[in-house]
């Protein structure tokens, strides 16, 4: 829910709660409420009930989604999950600090909730630990965790998968940010095979990687999304690597 102390569409650096062992915003955080703000018009239409951040860190992007949803879709939940205890804390801190609020849970991914909550959820957002990084790395305490993906950066973002499959409504939306190194073209065809059609919100490169924020939808009630992205003559965005331009963000772009 939100209160009349919100004025911005996202959330106030100045306001986030702070820790050092919980991930602050980067480039990455950005690029999911950047590809969360292009789609807007489509999410305040859509009039989402419920809606989750998995990881939800310094709570920057689960702020912002109240936020920018906001007084027009009065009623809507939000949940908070993320397994370090210090971002728990921090999310909470910085959801109070800009007037909203969210169930806020400490525990793996959604385990104890993803039964409850099975086909409840409108919106899933997932800023995944997606570094590829040595094995024995994923999972650990504290900040390591944030980012530490395994073989491929995959480890946890397989695990999140079938978990947001479970969760999300025959409605729901589900916004991942993922990085080349991922392989995004397989975790397309892995949720196409689930029954979701998918497109990239917004893509962006740096010397050092190549961000994409990919949205994914359940093909049957999609038909006229899919539609107009046919009719858009949009390429298959795998004809886009590499990326060539400095922090290039695009949208409609079809997995």
């Amino acid at each position: 829910m939100v209160s009349s102390k919100s004025l911005h569409k996202t959330a106030q650096i100045r306001l986030l709660s702070r820790h050092p062992e919980v991930y602050e915003p980067c480039d990455d955080s950005f690029a999911l409420v950047d590809a969360l703000l292009a789609d807007r018009a489509n999410l305040l239409q859509h009039k989402p009930r419920l809606c989750m951040e998995v990881g939800c860190g310094s709570g920057y992007v689960i702020t912002s989604l109240a936020l920018m949803l906001g007084e027009e879709n009065s009623g809507v939940h939000y949940f908070a999950t993320d397994i370090n205890p210090h971002a728990v804390e921090v999310t909470r801190a910085t959801l109070e600090a800009h007037g909203v609020h969210a169930e806020i849970i400490s525990t793996d991914i959604a385990s104890g909730l993803h039964k409850r909550l099975a086909g409840m959820i409108d919106v899933v957002v997932v800023n995944p630990p997606y570094v590829p990084t040595p094995e024995e790395e994923v999972g650990c305490e504290g900040i390591t965790a944030s980012w530490a993906g395994g073989e491929n950066g995959r480890k946890v973002i397989d695990r999140i998968l079938p978990v947001v499959d479970e969760l999300l409504s025959g409605k729901g939306w589900f916004y991942m940010v993922t990085l080349t190194a991922n392989n995004p073209s397989q975790i397309c065809r892995l949720m196409r095979e689930k029954g979701y059609a998918s497109r990239i919100i917004v893509q962006r490169s740096t010397e050092e990687e190549s961000l994409h924020v990919i949205k994914f939808w359940r093909e049957d009630i999609a038909e006229i999304e899919g539609a107009r992205a046919v009719a858009s003559g949009s390429e298959s965005w795998l004809s886009q690597f590499p990326l060539k331009s400095f922090w290039r963000g695009s949208t409609g772009s079809s997995c």
